[in-house]
Protein backbone atom coordinates (compact mmCIF):
# COMPACT_ATOMS: atom_id res chain seq x y z
CA UNK A 1 0.00 0.00 0.00
CA UNK A 2 1.29 3.42 -0.53
CA UNK A 3 2.17 6.03 2.08
CA UNK A 4 -1.61 7.41 2.26
CA UNK A 5 -3.11 3.73 3.48
CA UNK A 6 -2.46 4.74 7.18
CA UNK A 7 -6.33 4.39 7.61
CA UNK A 8 -5.86 0.45 7.56
CA UNK A 9 -3.09 0.56 10.29
CA UNK A 10 -5.04 2.62 12.61
CA UNK A 11 -8.49 0.24 12.14
CA UNK A 12 -9.13 -3.37 13.86
CA UNK A 13 -10.70 -5.84 10.94
CA UNK A 14 -13.55 -7.51 12.89
CA UNK A 15 -16.33 -10.64 11.59
CA UNK A 16 -19.48 -10.38 12.39
CA UNK A 17 -23.08 -12.21 10.84
CA UNK A 18 -26.05 -9.93 11.42
CA UNK A 19 -28.87 -12.30 9.59
CA UNK A 20 -28.96 -15.57 10.81
CA UNK A 21 -31.72 -17.37 12.91
CA UNK A 22 -32.20 -20.12 16.00
CA UNK A 23 -35.17 -21.76 17.56
CA UNK A 24 -35.88 -18.31 18.81
CA UNK A 25 -38.58 -18.01 16.28
CA UNK A 26 -38.83 -20.91 13.70
CA UNK A 27 -35.70 -22.49 13.29
CA UNK A 28 -33.67 -24.81 15.33
CA UNK A 29 -31.37 -24.67 18.14
CA UNK A 30 -31.70 -22.42 21.52
CA UNK A 31 -30.95 -19.19 21.66
CA UNK A 32 -28.11 -19.77 23.90
CA UNK A 33 -26.54 -22.29 21.64
CA UNK A 34 -27.11 -19.66 19.02
CA UNK A 35 -24.71 -17.01 20.98
CA UNK A 36 -22.53 -19.90 21.98
CA UNK A 37 -21.48 -20.52 18.24
CA UNK A 38 -21.02 -16.96 17.60
CA UNK A 39 -18.62 -16.65 20.30
CA UNK A 40 -16.43 -18.87 18.62
CA UNK A 41 -16.24 -17.14 15.33
CA UNK A 42 -17.09 -13.90 15.64
CA UNK A 43 -16.58 -10.23 17.07
CA UNK A 44 -20.19 -9.00 16.03
CA UNK A 45 -23.71 -10.41 15.50
CA UNK A 46 -26.98 -10.45 15.56
CA UNK A 47 -29.41 -13.58 15.98
CA UNK A 48 -32.84 -12.31 13.60
CA UNK A 49 -35.97 -14.23 14.79
CA UNK A 50 -38.69 -13.95 12.16
CA UNK A 51 -41.12 -11.71 13.54
CA UNK A 52 -43.82 -10.37 10.64
CA UNK A 53 -44.80 -11.21 7.22
CA UNK A 54 -47.61 -7.93 5.79
CA UNK A 55 -48.27 -8.81 2.74
CA UNK A 56 -48.10 -13.02 3.49
CA UNK A 57 -50.13 -15.05 1.28
CA UNK A 58 -53.44 -15.91 1.35
CA UNK A 59 -54.56 -19.05 2.54
CA UNK A 60 -53.85 -21.93 -0.08
CA UNK A 61 -53.59 -25.89 0.88
CA UNK A 62 -50.46 -26.12 -1.25
CA UNK A 63 -48.25 -23.66 1.07
CA UNK A 64 -50.71 -23.85 4.13
CA UNK A 65 -47.48 -25.58 6.21
CA UNK A 66 -45.45 -22.79 4.79
CA UNK A 67 -47.92 -20.46 6.24
CA UNK A 68 -48.39 -22.41 9.67
CA UNK A 69 -44.84 -22.70 10.44
CA UNK A 70 -43.97 -18.96 10.05
CA UNK A 71 -47.19 -17.62 12.08
CA UNK A 72 -46.01 -20.07 14.65
CA UNK A 73 -42.64 -18.84 14.51
CA UNK A 74 -43.74 -15.01 14.82
CA UNK A 75 -46.08 -15.73 18.04
CA UNK A 76 -43.27 -17.78 19.59
CA UNK A 77 -40.41 -14.74 18.57
CA UNK A 78 -43.29 -12.29 20.03
CA UNK A 79 -43.60 -14.43 23.49
CA UNK A 80 -39.66 -14.62 23.54
CA UNK A 81 -38.24 -11.05 22.95
CA UNK A 82 -38.33 -9.85 26.11
CA UNK A 83 -36.24 -12.88 27.79
CA UNK A 84 -34.45 -12.51 23.90
CA UNK A 85 -32.85 -9.08 25.18
CA UNK A 86 -31.87 -10.27 28.74
CA UNK A 87 -29.74 -13.06 27.41
CA UNK A 88 -27.99 -10.82 25.00
CA UNK A 89 -26.79 -8.88 28.29
CA UNK A 90 -25.91 -11.65 29.83
CA UNK A 91 -23.84 -13.11 26.89
CA UNK A 92 -22.61 -9.62 25.52
CA UNK A 93 -18.93 -8.62 25.73
CA UNK A 94 -18.28 -4.80 24.82
CA UNK A 95 -14.81 -5.13 24.34
CA UNK A 96 -14.92 -9.02 22.79
CA UNK A 97 -18.65 -10.28 21.76
CA UNK A 98 -20.86 -7.50 20.74
CA UNK A 99 -24.30 -8.46 20.29
CA UNK A 100 -27.16 -6.72 18.39
CA UNK A 101 -30.85 -7.10 19.24
CA UNK A 102 -32.55 -7.70 15.79
CA UNK A 103 -35.81 -9.38 13.88
CA UNK A 104 -36.78 -9.82 10.47
CA UNK A 105 -39.53 -8.61 8.56
CA UNK A 106 -40.71 -10.48 4.81
CA UNK A 107 -42.39 -8.52 2.26
CA UNK A 108 -43.21 -9.92 -1.07
CA UNK A 109 -43.37 -6.41 -2.43
CA UNK A 110 -40.41 -4.51 -1.60
CA UNK A 111 -38.06 -7.48 -0.31
CA UNK A 112 -37.63 -8.95 3.13
CA UNK A 113 -35.34 -6.62 6.15
CA UNK A 114 -33.02 -7.40 8.99
CA UNK A 115 -33.91 -5.21 11.38
CA UNK A 116 -31.34 -4.39 14.43
CA UNK A 117 -30.97 -2.02 16.98
CA UNK A 118 -27.70 -0.70 18.63
CA UNK A 119 -28.23 -0.88 22.13
CA UNK A 120 -29.88 -3.57 23.55
CA UNK A 121 -33.49 -2.43 23.68
CA UNK A 122 -36.30 -1.82 21.68
CA UNK A 123 -39.08 -3.94 20.20
CA UNK A 124 -41.07 -5.72 17.74
CA UNK A 125 -42.15 -3.63 14.95
CA UNK A 126 -45.20 -4.78 13.10
CA UNK A 127 -44.93 -2.21 10.23
CA UNK A 128 -47.83 -2.50 7.12
CA UNK A 129 -44.66 -2.31 4.24
CA UNK A 130 -41.28 -1.26 4.09
CA UNK A 131 -42.13 2.14 3.74
CA UNK A 132 -44.02 2.05 6.73
CA UNK A 133 -41.32 0.39 8.68
CA UNK A 134 -38.77 3.32 7.67
CA UNK A 135 -41.46 5.89 8.65
CA UNK A 136 -41.59 4.19 11.94
CA UNK A 137 -38.13 3.47 12.32
CA UNK A 138 -37.41 7.57 11.35
CA UNK A 139 -39.77 8.31 14.58
CA UNK A 140 -37.85 6.63 17.13
CA UNK A 141 -34.61 8.08 15.45
CA UNK A 142 -36.07 10.95 16.40
CA UNK A 143 -36.55 9.84 20.40
CA UNK A 144 -33.10 9.02 20.61
CA UNK A 145 -33.46 4.86 19.20
CA UNK A 146 -30.82 4.03 16.20
CA UNK A 147 -31.62 1.06 14.00
CA UNK A 148 -30.66 0.05 11.11
CA UNK A 149 -33.03 -2.37 8.58
CA UNK A 150 -30.85 -3.64 6.29
CA UNK A 151 -31.80 -5.48 2.82
CA UNK A 152 -31.31 -9.05 2.50
CA UNK A 153 -31.02 -12.00 -0.14
CA UNK A 154 -32.28 -9.30 -2.64
CA UNK A 155 -31.95 -11.68 -6.08
CA UNK A 156 -35.67 -12.67 -5.95
CA UNK A 157 -37.44 -11.26 -8.50
CA UNK A 158 -39.31 -8.11 -7.06
CA UNK A 159 -42.71 -9.08 -5.65
CA UNK A 160 -41.28 -12.60 -4.47
CA UNK A 161 -39.44 -11.06 -1.71
CA UNK A 162 -36.77 -9.47 -3.60
CA UNK A 163 -35.44 -6.05 -3.34
CA UNK A 164 -37.76 -2.67 -4.93
CA UNK A 165 -34.84 -0.43 -5.70
CA UNK A 166 -37.98 2.02 -5.72
CA UNK A 167 -38.44 1.94 -2.06
CA UNK A 168 -34.86 1.45 -0.71
CA UNK A 169 -33.51 3.79 1.28
CA UNK A 170 -29.81 3.39 2.05
CA UNK A 171 -30.31 5.84 5.31
CA UNK A 172 -31.73 2.66 6.88
CA UNK A 173 -29.76 0.16 4.60
CA UNK A 174 -26.21 1.60 4.38
CA UNK A 175 -25.25 -1.58 3.11
CA UNK A 176 -26.96 -4.59 1.26
CA UNK A 177 -26.35 -8.12 1.82
CA UNK A 178 -24.42 -9.34 -0.67
CA UNK A 179 -24.26 -12.84 -0.20
CA UNK A 180 -25.77 -15.67 2.13
CA UNK A 181 -27.20 -19.66 2.18
CA UNK A 182 -29.19 -17.86 -0.39
CA UNK A 183 -27.08 -17.45 -2.97
CA UNK A 184 -24.91 -14.25 -4.16
CA UNK A 185 -26.79 -11.11 -5.34
CA UNK A 186 -23.39 -9.33 -7.07
CA UNK A 187 -24.61 -9.78 -10.81
CA UNK A 188 -26.17 -11.89 -14.07
CA UNK A 189 -23.73 -15.08 -13.26
CA UNK A 190 -22.89 -15.75 -9.83
CA UNK A 191 -20.26 -18.16 -7.86
CA UNK A 192 -23.38 -19.14 -5.97
CA UNK A 193 -26.43 -18.95 -7.82
CA UNK A 194 -29.97 -18.82 -5.84
CA UNK A 195 -31.07 -22.78 -5.59
CA UNK A 196 -33.66 -22.16 -3.01
CA UNK A 197 -37.46 -23.29 -3.66
CA UNK A 198 -38.12 -19.65 -3.93
CA UNK A 199 -37.00 -19.28 -7.25
CA UNK A 200 -33.35 -18.39 -9.09
CA UNK A 201 -32.28 -14.41 -8.80
CA UNK A 202 -32.94 -11.58 -11.23
CA UNK A 203 -31.45 -8.91 -13.05
CA UNK A 204 -33.35 -6.27 -11.56
CA UNK A 205 -32.95 -7.22 -8.29
CA UNK A 206 -29.17 -7.67 -8.10
CA UNK A 207 -26.16 -5.45 -6.16
CA UNK A 208 -25.08 -4.15 -9.60
CA UNK A 209 -28.45 -2.91 -10.82
CA UNK A 210 -28.83 -1.44 -7.73
CA UNK A 211 -25.91 0.40 -8.20
CA UNK A 212 -26.66 1.39 -12.09
CA UNK A 213 -29.85 3.49 -10.50
CA UNK A 214 -27.36 5.44 -8.60
CA UNK A 215 -27.66 4.10 -4.94
CA UNK A 216 -24.85 3.93 -2.33
CA UNK A 217 -24.54 1.26 -0.40
CA UNK A 218 -21.44 -1.07 1.08
CA UNK A 219 -21.20 -5.00 0.42
CA UNK A 220 -21.92 -7.54 3.45
CA UNK A 221 -22.64 -11.17 3.61
CA UNK A 222 -24.38 -13.10 6.14
CA UNK A 223 -25.15 -16.58 6.74
CA UNK A 224 -29.14 -16.63 7.18
CA UNK A 225 -28.79 -19.87 8.91
CA UNK A 226 -31.47 -21.79 10.74
CA UNK A 227 -30.01 -23.82 13.09
CA UNK A 228 -28.17 -21.78 15.44
CA UNK A 229 -25.02 -21.09 14.37
CA UNK A 230 -24.25 -17.48 13.22
CA UNK A 231 -20.82 -17.66 11.15
CA UNK A 232 -21.28 -21.01 9.79
CA UNK A 233 -18.50 -21.73 7.58
CA UNK A 234 -18.72 -20.91 4.10
CA UNK A 235 -22.62 -19.32 3.92
CA UNK A 236 -20.89 -15.62 4.25
CA UNK A 237 -19.67 -13.09 6.83
CA UNK A 238 -18.93 -9.80 6.76
CA UNK A 239 -15.52 -7.85 7.19
CA UNK A 240 -15.76 -5.10 9.11
CA UNK A 241 -12.69 -2.28 9.79
CA UNK A 242 -13.52 -0.40 12.53
CA UNK A 243 -11.94 1.90 15.22
CA UNK A 244 -11.76 -0.27 18.18
CA UNK A 245 -14.40 -3.68 19.01
CA UNK A 246 -17.12 -2.13 21.28
CA UNK A 247 -20.46 -1.15 20.09
CA UNK A 248 -19.96 2.50 19.08
CA UNK A 249 -17.03 1.94 16.95
CA UNK A 250 -18.93 -1.03 14.75
CA UNK A 251 -21.95 1.04 14.54
CA UNK A 252 -20.16 3.58 12.95
CA UNK A 253 -17.98 1.44 10.89
CA UNK A 254 -21.17 -0.16 9.66
CA UNK A 255 -22.94 3.24 8.87
CA UNK A 256 -20.01 4.07 7.14
CA UNK A 257 -20.06 1.35 5.10
CA UNK A 258 -17.00 0.26 6.16
CA UNK A 259 -17.87 -3.25 5.06
CA UNK A 260 -17.01 -6.02 2.51
CA UNK A 261 -18.65 -9.64 1.95
CA UNK A 262 -16.80 -12.80 2.55
CA UNK A 263 -17.95 -16.09 1.60
CA UNK A 264 -16.05 -17.89 4.05
CA UNK A 265 -12.41 -17.40 4.78
CA UNK A 266 -11.29 -14.62 6.17
CA UNK A 267 -9.39 -12.57 3.99
CA UNK A 268 -8.04 -9.41 4.73
CA UNK A 269 -9.02 -6.82 1.80
CA UNK A 270 -7.50 -3.23 2.58
CA UNK A 271 -8.24 -0.57 -0.58
CA UNK A 272 -7.63 2.64 -0.98
CA UNK A 273 -9.18 5.13 -4.00
CA UNK A 274 -7.22 8.35 -3.92
CA UNK A 275 -6.24 7.41 -0.15
CA UNK A 276 -9.84 6.88 0.70
CA UNK A 277 -11.23 3.54 2.32
CA UNK A 278 -13.88 1.39 0.98
CA UNK A 279 -17.40 2.63 1.71
CA UNK A 280 -16.21 6.32 0.93
CA UNK A 281 -18.31 9.02 -1.03
CA UNK A 282 -15.50 11.21 -2.68
CA UNK A 283 -15.63 13.92 -5.08
CA UNK A 284 -14.45 13.05 -8.76
CA UNK A 285 -11.38 13.33 -9.52
CA UNK A 286 -9.61 12.97 -13.00
CA UNK A 287 -6.89 10.94 -11.66
CA UNK A 288 -7.97 8.14 -9.99
CA UNK A 289 -4.96 5.97 -8.10
CA UNK A 290 -6.20 2.49 -6.45
CA UNK A 291 -4.06 0.16 -3.90
CA UNK A 292 -5.32 -2.79 -2.81
CA UNK A 293 -3.50 -5.50 -0.22
CA UNK A 294 -4.69 -8.78 0.62
CA UNK A 295 -3.86 -11.05 3.44
CA UNK A 296 -6.07 -14.31 1.92
CA UNK A 297 -6.66 -17.40 4.03
CA UNK A 298 -5.71 -19.55 0.73
CA UNK A 299 -3.41 -19.02 -2.46
CA UNK A 300 -5.24 -16.13 -4.68
CA UNK A 301 -6.49 -17.08 -7.85
CA UNK A 302 -7.00 -13.42 -9.34
CA UNK A 303 -7.99 -9.74 -8.36
CA UNK A 304 -10.64 -7.82 -9.80
CA UNK A 305 -11.57 -4.29 -10.03
CA UNK A 306 -14.85 -3.04 -10.93
CA UNK A 307 -15.85 -0.14 -12.69
CA UNK A 308 -19.46 0.83 -12.91
CA UNK A 309 -20.21 -2.93 -13.06
CA UNK A 310 -17.71 -3.50 -15.61
CA UNK A 311 -14.10 -5.50 -15.35
CA UNK A 312 -11.47 -3.30 -16.13
CA UNK A 313 -8.70 -4.90 -14.21
CA UNK A 314 -7.61 -8.33 -13.40
CA UNK A 315 -4.14 -9.46 -11.50
CA UNK A 316 -3.60 -12.75 -11.98
CA UNK A 317 -1.14 -15.40 -10.51
CA UNK A 318 1.03 -14.30 -13.54
CA UNK A 319 0.79 -11.31 -12.74
CA UNK A 320 2.71 -11.84 -8.75
CA UNK A 321 5.73 -12.99 -7.52
CA UNK A 322 6.03 -16.71 -8.94
CA UNK A 323 8.79 -17.68 -6.31
CA UNK A 324 9.04 -16.59 -2.56
CA UNK A 325 11.54 -14.81 -1.38
CA UNK A 326 14.52 -17.02 0.48
CA UNK A 327 14.54 -16.56 4.71
CA UNK A 328 14.82 -18.93 7.59
CA UNK A 329 11.65 -18.95 8.77
CA UNK A 330 8.47 -19.01 6.04
CA UNK A 331 5.11 -17.71 6.68
CA UNK A 332 2.68 -20.66 5.57
CA UNK A 333 -1.08 -21.47 6.18
CA UNK A 334 -1.95 -24.81 8.08
CA UNK A 335 -5.69 -26.09 7.37
CA UNK A 336 -7.13 -29.03 8.79
CA UNK A 337 -10.20 -30.42 7.51
CA UNK A 338 -12.15 -32.94 8.94
CA UNK A 339 -15.38 -35.02 7.82
CA UNK A 340 -16.32 -37.56 5.38
CA UNK A 341 -17.11 -41.00 6.74
CA UNK A 342 -20.40 -42.86 6.63
CA UNK A 343 -23.36 -40.81 5.89
CA UNK A 344 -26.05 -40.18 8.10
CA UNK A 345 -23.51 -40.78 11.20
CA UNK A 346 -21.99 -38.25 13.76
CA UNK A 347 -18.54 -38.55 14.22
CA UNK A 348 -17.23 -36.68 17.56
CA UNK A 349 -13.85 -35.30 16.88
CA UNK A 350 -11.15 -34.17 19.81
CA UNK A 351 -8.09 -32.07 18.22
CA UNK A 352 -4.76 -30.73 19.07
CA UNK A 353 -3.05 -29.04 16.37
CA UNK A 354 0.17 -27.15 16.54
CA UNK A 355 3.99 -26.71 15.20
CA UNK A 356 7.40 -27.91 16.27
CA UNK A 357 9.08 -24.71 16.32
CA UNK A 358 7.91 -21.33 15.55
CA UNK A 359 4.45 -19.34 16.15
CA UNK A 360 1.17 -19.14 15.43
CA UNK A 361 0.40 -15.56 13.97
CA UNK A 362 -3.70 -16.14 13.06
CA UNK A 363 -6.49 -18.81 14.28
CA UNK A 364 -9.01 -18.96 11.88
CA UNK A 365 -12.05 -21.51 13.08
CA UNK A 366 -13.88 -23.06 9.80
CA UNK A 367 -17.15 -24.28 11.94
CA UNK A 368 -20.44 -25.25 10.23
CA UNK A 369 -23.70 -25.64 11.51
CA UNK A 370 -26.02 -28.24 10.56
CA UNK A 371 -28.02 -27.53 7.35
CA UNK A 372 -31.38 -27.60 7.88
CA UNK A 373 -33.70 -24.76 6.82
CA UNK A 374 -37.11 -24.79 7.99
CA UNK A 375 -38.66 -27.00 10.72
CA UNK A 376 -39.70 -29.57 8.08
CA UNK A 377 -36.56 -30.36 7.60
CA UNK A 378 -35.44 -31.14 10.72
CA UNK A 379 -34.10 -34.95 11.47
CA UNK A 380 -36.07 -37.45 13.48
CA UNK A 381 -32.99 -38.01 15.68
CA UNK A 382 -31.69 -34.71 16.01
CA UNK A 383 -30.42 -33.52 19.56
CA UNK A 384 -31.41 -30.63 21.12
CA UNK A 385 -27.90 -29.62 21.67
CA UNK A 386 -26.49 -27.13 18.86
CA UNK A 387 -23.36 -26.17 19.94
CA UNK A 388 -21.41 -28.47 19.05
CA UNK A 389 -17.69 -26.80 18.03
CA UNK A 390 -15.50 -24.80 20.23
CA UNK A 391 -11.54 -24.06 21.05
CA UNK A 392 -9.18 -22.57 22.50
CA UNK A 393 -5.47 -21.32 22.21
CA UNK A 394 -3.09 -23.11 24.43
CA UNK A 395 0.31 -21.43 23.44
CA UNK A 396 1.88 -19.65 20.82
CA UNK A 397 2.19 -22.92 18.92
CA UNK A 398 -0.73 -24.88 19.49
CA UNK A 399 -4.10 -24.86 19.59
CA UNK A 400 -7.13 -26.99 20.86
CA UNK A 401 -10.72 -27.95 19.58
CA UNK A 402 -13.53 -30.40 19.21
CA UNK A 403 -15.95 -30.25 16.80
CA UNK A 404 -18.94 -33.07 15.08
CA UNK A 405 -18.99 -33.85 11.36
CA UNK A 406 -21.62 -35.63 9.67
CA UNK A 407 -20.49 -36.20 6.05
CA UNK A 408 -21.16 -34.74 3.36
CA UNK A 409 -25.04 -35.45 2.32
CA UNK A 410 -24.25 -35.48 -0.88
CA UNK A 411 -20.86 -35.30 -3.57
CA UNK A 412 -21.74 -31.48 -4.18
CA UNK A 413 -22.13 -30.07 -0.09
CA UNK A 414 -19.13 -29.77 1.65
CA UNK A 415 -20.09 -30.19 5.07
CA UNK A 416 -16.31 -30.70 6.77
CA UNK A 417 -15.51 -28.87 9.98
CA UNK A 418 -12.00 -27.75 10.00
CA UNK A 419 -9.19 -24.87 11.38
CA UNK A 420 -6.72 -22.54 9.76
CA UNK A 421 -3.54 -21.38 11.40
CA UNK A 422 -1.50 -18.89 9.61
CA UNK A 423 1.91 -19.64 11.38
CA UNK A 424 5.78 -18.35 10.88
CA UNK A 425 8.37 -21.37 11.50
CA UNK A 426 11.19 -22.64 10.10
CA UNK A 427 10.65 -24.92 6.46
CA UNK A 428 12.46 -28.08 7.99
CA UNK A 429 9.61 -27.49 11.17
CA UNK A 430 6.63 -30.04 11.25
CA UNK A 431 2.97 -30.12 12.06
CA UNK A 432 1.97 -32.22 15.21
CA UNK A 433 -1.20 -33.01 15.81
CA UNK A 434 -3.55 -35.63 17.88
CA UNK A 435 -6.66 -36.71 16.39
CA UNK A 436 -8.67 -38.68 18.54
CA UNK A 437 -5.37 -40.15 20.30
CA UNK A 438 -4.23 -40.57 17.53
CA UNK A 439 -0.59 -38.53 16.68
CA UNK A 440 0.70 -36.88 13.35
CA UNK A 441 4.11 -35.27 12.52
CA UNK A 442 4.00 -33.94 9.16
CA UNK A 443 7.26 -32.50 8.05
CA UNK A 444 6.09 -28.80 6.92
CA UNK A 445 8.73 -29.45 3.35
CA UNK A 446 5.72 -32.39 2.72
CA UNK A 447 2.72 -30.45 2.98
CA UNK A 448 4.76 -27.43 0.95
CA UNK A 449 4.33 -29.94 -2.09
CA UNK A 450 1.04 -31.05 -1.68
CA UNK A 451 -1.78 -31.83 0.72
CA UNK A 452 -1.78 -34.76 2.50
CA UNK A 453 -4.80 -37.06 3.95
CA UNK A 454 -5.73 -40.08 6.01
CA UNK A 455 -8.89 -41.73 7.99
CA UNK A 456 -9.03 -42.64 11.82
CA UNK A 457 -10.21 -46.47 10.71
CA UNK A 458 -10.66 -48.31 7.16
CA UNK A 459 -12.44 -47.03 4.46
CA UNK A 460 -15.66 -45.22 4.64
CA UNK A 461 -14.41 -43.77 8.03
CA UNK A 462 -14.33 -40.57 9.46
CA UNK A 463 -11.15 -38.98 7.46
CA UNK A 464 -8.86 -35.58 7.36
CA UNK A 465 -7.41 -33.34 4.88
CA UNK A 466 -4.04 -31.27 5.78
CA UNK A 467 -4.30 -28.91 2.85
CA UNK A 468 -1.28 -28.19 1.10
CA UNK A 469 0.99 -25.15 3.00
CA UNK A 470 1.23 -22.37 0.21
CA UNK A 471 4.28 -20.11 0.17
CA UNK A 472 3.57 -16.40 1.41
CA UNK A 473 3.69 -14.84 -2.08
CA UNK A 474 0.74 -16.89 -2.92
CA UNK A 475 -1.71 -15.53 -0.47
CA UNK A 476 -0.22 -12.13 0.28
CA UNK A 477 -0.69 -9.49 -2.48
CA UNK A 478 -0.39 -6.41 -3.31
CA UNK A 479 -0.62 -3.70 -6.08
CA UNK A 480 -1.72 -0.48 -7.16
CA UNK A 481 -3.16 0.54 -10.23
CA UNK A 482 -4.25 4.04 -12.11
CA UNK A 483 -7.14 5.41 -14.10
CA UNK A 484 -8.14 8.35 -15.74
CA UNK A 485 -11.81 9.93 -15.36
CA UNK A 486 -13.38 13.07 -14.94
CA UNK A 487 -16.95 11.50 -14.51
CA UNK A 488 -19.12 10.07 -11.51
CA UNK A 489 -18.20 5.99 -11.01
CA UNK A 490 -17.88 3.65 -8.28
CA UNK A 491 -15.14 0.99 -8.14
CA UNK A 492 -15.02 -2.03 -6.23
CA UNK A 493 -12.37 -4.97 -5.60
CA UNK A 494 -13.05 -8.59 -5.99
CA UNK A 495 -10.83 -11.43 -4.68
CA UNK A 496 -11.49 -15.18 -5.60
CA UNK A 497 -9.26 -17.67 -3.95
CA UNK A 498 -8.37 -21.01 -5.71
CA UNK A 499 -11.09 -22.79 -3.18
CA UNK A 500 -13.39 -20.95 -4.57
CA UNK A 501 -13.95 -18.85 -1.54
CA UNK A 502 -14.53 -15.19 -2.56
CA UNK A 503 -14.57 -11.67 -1.31
CA UNK A 504 -15.96 -8.08 -2.23
CA UNK A 505 -15.18 -4.85 -1.03
CA UNK A 506 -17.87 -2.31 -0.77
CA UNK A 507 -17.35 0.36 -3.80
CA UNK A 508 -16.07 4.04 -3.34
CA UNK A 509 -18.27 6.24 -4.97
CA UNK A 510 -16.78 9.47 -6.99
CA UNK A 511 -19.96 12.11 -6.83
CA UNK A 512 -19.99 15.43 -8.05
Amino acid sequence: MTASSNFYSDQELLFGDLHNHCGLSYGHGSFEDALRNAREQLDFCSITGHAHWPDMPAPDERIQYIIDFHEEGFAKLKRNWPEMLNTIKAYNDEERFVVFPGFEIHSNADGDRTIIYKDISGEIIYADSIPDLHSRLASLEEEGTESLAFAHHIGYRTGTRGISWKTFDAHWSPFVELLSMHGCSEENENTRPFLHSMGGSDWESTIQYGLKQGHVFGFSGHTDHHSGHPGSYGHGVTGLWSSGRNRQAIWDALRNRQTYALTGDRIRLEYLLNGAPMGSLIPVSKQIELAVSINASGPIDCVDILKNNQLVHRVSQMDMASSPEETSNIRTLVYLELGWGERSKAAPWEVELGISEGRILRVEPRFRGREVVSPVEADEGDTADFYESSWERVDNSLVRFQTTTRSNPNNATNASQGMCLEVEMPQNGSINAILNGKRKAIPLERLLRGAKTGHLGGIDSPAYRFHRAPRANEFQWSFEWSDSDDAEAQYYVRVRQKNDQWAWSSPIFLRG
